[in-house]
C-alpha cells in the first residue's frame, strides 16, 4: 500500500554551472541562467510504501509527515532564493533534479527503521513537469 503527502513551497534559483561559460549556461539553461534567477511555485509530493498497522490501521501518521515535510523541506526552501539560502546549492545547480535528490537526501532518514519505506520524491517544478527519485 502507498500513501502520499503533498506539500508546497516557493523559491528562486539560478541555473548556471560555474564550470561552464556565461554563453554556455544560457545554451543549456536557457532564461534559466538569468543571474537575476527566477521562481517557481514547486509541487512535492511524498510516497510512503508499508502495510497499515493492525491497530492503528495507518501505515504511518500523517501528522508525523507533514511535520517531517516542515521541517526538512518547507521551512528551510519556502520563500527563499535557493543559491545563496539553501545548501548545498550554494555549490549544485539548483535544477528540479537536484532539488528532488535533496529533498530525498533530508526525508529519507526519518523513515528508516520505521514500517513506512519513503517510496518516491515527486518534485513539480512547474503544472506540466516534475522529476521523480525513488528506490
Amino acid at each position: 500500500m502507498i500513501i502520499t503527502r503533498r506539500v508546497e513551497f516557493s523559491a528562486s534559483h539560478i541555473c548556471a554551472s560555474p564550470q561552464l561559460t556565461p554563453e554556455e549556461n544560457v545554451r543549456v539553461y536557457g532564461e534559466a541562467a538569468n543571474p537575476h534567477g527566477h521562481g517557481h511555485n514547486y509541487v512535492l509530493e511524498v510516497a510512503l510504501e508499508g502495510e497499515p498497522d493492525p491497530v492503528t490501521g495507518m501505515i504511518v501518521d500523517l501528522k508525523d509527515v507533514k511535520q517531517i515535510l516542515n521541517q526538512e523541506v518547507v521551512d528551510p526552501f519556502d520563500h527563499r532564493h535557493l543559491n545563496f539560502e539553501v545548501p548545498p546549492f550554494d555549490h549544485i545547480v539548483p535544477t528540479t533534479e537536484n532539488i528532488a535528490l535533496e529533498i530525498w537526501r533530508r526525508v529519507a532518514p526519518h523513515f528508516a527503521g520505521t514500517r513506512a519505506t519513503l517510496k518516491t520524491v515527486r518534485l513539480y517544478e512547474t503544472e506540466d513537469l516534475y522529476v521523480e527519485v525513488g528506490q
